[in-house]
């Protein structure tokens, strides 16, 4: 299951992690761990924000995900199912029957 992961962190406990150094540290352990497929980097509404793309095996792996960005840098995430063009030509592919039904 491919997720997009937004992340953000509040601007004090962001500062303190920077000045410790621990975000950096939190954010290379988290991309060495978890390998994500794309990660991006910016401001969002006031906030330090990154948005990563990460192909998971099972759903039981959430909480390890959510887990280091919360207890790491004390990040706010959502976590939304994305798909790829060929996810998307797929799986319009079988909804002809629920067009029909539904439609």
């Amino acid at each position: 299951m491919r997720v997009m992961i937004r992340v953000r962190v509040p601007v004090d406990p962001g500062n303190d992690a920077i000045r410790s150094g621990k975000m950096g540290k939190v954010v290379q352990r988290f991309m060495e761990e978890c390998k994500p497929e794309a990660a991006y980097f910016f401001p969002d509404g006031g906030e330090r924000a990154s948005l990563f793309i990460l192909d998971l095996r099972d759903a039981s792996q959430i909480p390890e995900i959510a887990e280091r960005l919360f207890l790491g840098i004390n990040a706010r995430i959502d976590m939304i199912p994305v798909m790829t063009i060929e996810d998307l030509q797929k799986g319009l592919s079988g909804i002809a029957g629920i067009v029909e039904r539904y439609g």
